[in-house]
């Protein structure tokens, strides 16, 4: 029967003559034809740890801000980088023994169940919920403060300019640009005053953490009416909480390609053009022995082979660069763990993603109760398919919501590594 075939006008289809990409973003014609930028970031802050020391340095700036007189804003930590990322562990670590791991008790003081393994929605628990988030952000301001305590005289007056821009402005776009991966929206800043939960930094503003290397040139961005997505899953985890539905809104509002084994994955990751808007792991993540003093992060399908960042490069690296390749997605990363750093010493899955073409990756930086994992992942989807909001924007919209309608503090402990500015282009058919 007659349809109406699907047209893509190509504004500036050579690119002028050139494959240098966009900053970052899909294809988007402004009123001149040409793509619209995302607007500047609000803050800028920058942590430095030279090569064969435990050294820290660390810089701000606010992009559009005149810059003191005599120098830009920056100064030598006192803190040693181990020690730094010691002290960050210990948050990760009450973070899940507070919550994650919280038992409720009878009257005698015996264990009855854990509420945040068993439900998302926390209201019935809410006196108990705020004493924690309470707790949480002290601990969150404890490590800013440590991070930033000395009494240099230039370390004194850094500390000072950048609280009071965390603090004094907002909400505000910021990008953490480190070479260590800490739990920036789990940091608070402070006086919290009546309100616990305004005092953390994933509350307060929308937060990026960077640090890889540069995006590859790759060609600009197809225009599509339906955006194109796969599932990578465990089948085990196939019917717990919203998964279902996750998978069923996937199906609906995207091209969907699902994956269970990761023979399927690492094939896909080695083909040249691997064109998806969003890679969706649905999975366990764990840290596996690899024969060192550090153990090493990993991912695994319905099979159980571990995938971690080395095996990923090894199938998609070779075509880093090449004139065909193309991998660009937005990475949920929806398993335990998969959003923190084993050590500084091992590679980062998902740092090795962002390095090989992915658009930003989205994951939890603690053990995650997977029935909130699946609403967490069901929310962000939802809203990240309509294509009419950034990846930071619903980051930060979903610390809201889960404080407002379950007084569930977990959606704080996902981290965005990259992909601030991260959001689907989608075009309207007439009908």
């Amino acid at each position: 029967m007659p349809r109406d075939l699907f047209v893509e006008i190509a504004h500036n289809p050579s690119a002028d003559y050139t494959r240098l990409p966009r900053p970052t973003g899909p294809f988007r014609p402004g009123d001149d034809g040409r793509p619209d930028q995302p607007p500047a970031l609000d803050l800028v802050v920058t942590l430095r740890r030279p090569p064969g020391t435990d050294l820290l340095q660390i810089s701000a700036y606010r992009p559009g801000e005149r810059t003191p007189r005599t120098r830009g804003h920056h100064a030598d930590l006192a803190i040693p980088a181990a020690v730094l990322l010691a002290k960050t562990a210990r948050l990760r670590t009450i973070w899940r023994d507070r919550l994650v791991r919280y038992a409720s008790v009878d009257a005698a003081g015996l264990p009855l169940d854990h509420p945040f393994l068993r439900s998302v929605d926390l209201s019935a628990l809410a006196a108990t919920t705020d004493v924690r988030v309470d707790e949480l952000a002290q601990e969150g301001r404890y490590l800013l403060d440590t991070m930033l305590a000395g009494p240099d005289r230039d370390l004194t007056a850094f500390r000072e300019y950048l609280t009071g821009a965390l603090t004094e402005h907002g909400p505000l776009r910021v990008s953490f640009d480190s070479d260590l991966h800490l739990p920036w929206p789990m940091l608070a800043v402070g006086p919290l005053g009546d309100d616990p939960w305004a005092g953390f930094l994933g509350y307060r503003h929308q937060v990026e953490q960077t640090g890889a290397g540069y995006t590859p040139i790759q060609p600009p961005y197809p225009a599509r009416s339906r955006p194109v997505a796969s599932l990578n899953t465990d089948d085990s985890l196939e019917a717990i909480g919203r998964a279902p539905e996750v998978r069923k809104l996937l199906e609906e509002r995207a091209e969907l390609s699902v994956r269970t084994e990761s023979e399927d994955l690492l094939a896909a990751l080695s083909s040249a053009v691997l064109d998806e808007d969003v890679m969706y792991f649905w999975c366990h993540g764990q840290f596996v022995d690899n024969g060192t003093a550090f153990e090493q992060l990993a991912v695994s399908l319905t099979d159980d082979r571990q995938i971690d960042a080395d095996l990923v490069r090894r199938h998609r690296g070779p075509l880093v660069g090449a004139p065909d390749a193309m991998f660009r997605p937005f990475v949920l990363l929806n398993a335990c763990h998969t959003g923190q750093s084993a050590a500084a010493e091992l590679e980062h899955l998902g740092r090795a993603l962002i390095e090989l073409g992915a658009e930003g990756v989205l994951g939890p930086q603690i053990e995650i109760p997977t029935v909130f994992a699946a609403e967490y992942a069901f929310a962000f989807l939802e809203l990240y398919l309509t294509g009419e909001l950034t990846a930071g924007e619903i980051t930060r919209s979903l610390v809201h919501r889960f404080a407002r309608e379950f007084h569930n503090p977990l959606a704080l402990t996902y981290s965005l590594h990259c992909g601030i500015d991260s959001m689907l282009s989608i075009l309207e058919l007439n009908p």
